[in-house]
């Protein structure tokens, strides 16, 4: 039987290789009926509309995708796991190239874990406020 852990790791290794592979199928399965996105600049996906960005359309197009640096804490029925999210793609025929700190919420559903959430947030330089080298 696998620790949490493994278990949220492994849902990551098979988001990760569904959102890469467009595969819309794949994606509704891994994912809670109540699913919620964050994106990268603040906009918020429910499972449908995560979902239509490969199923209505051919807007989005991810020729490589990883999760790494995953840690995870365990909370009995509810994981929150927290990596970097590096992606190389187009959207719209424009880069959507970027590493992003990922936080993915799981919840246990039967002997499984599906993702509940996702944010997404740009790894960047140092704050405009950030006290600057003299």
């Amino acid at each position: 039987m696998a620790t949490t852990e493994e278990a949220i790791r492994e849902l990551g290794e098979r988001w990760a290789r569904a959102e890469q592979q467009g595969d819309a199928d794949a994606l509704d399965a891994l994912a809670a009926d109540d699913f919620t996105m964050v994106g990268p600049v603040g906009f918020v996906l429910n499972k449908q509309q995560w979902l239509d960005r490969y199923r209505t359309s051919s807007d989005l197009a991810l020729e490589s995708l990883s999760w790494d640096e995953v840690a995870v804490r365990d909370y009995g029925n509810t994981a929150v796991a927290i990596g970097v999210h590096t992606q190389r793609g187009q959207f719209q025929g424009r880069p959507v190239d970027g590493k992003f700190r990922a936080t993915h919420i799981a919840v246990r559903r039967g002997a499984g874990w599906v993702l509940a959430g996702m944010q997404l947030s740009p790894i960047g330089g140092p704050p405009p406020f950030a006290p600057r080298d003299q």
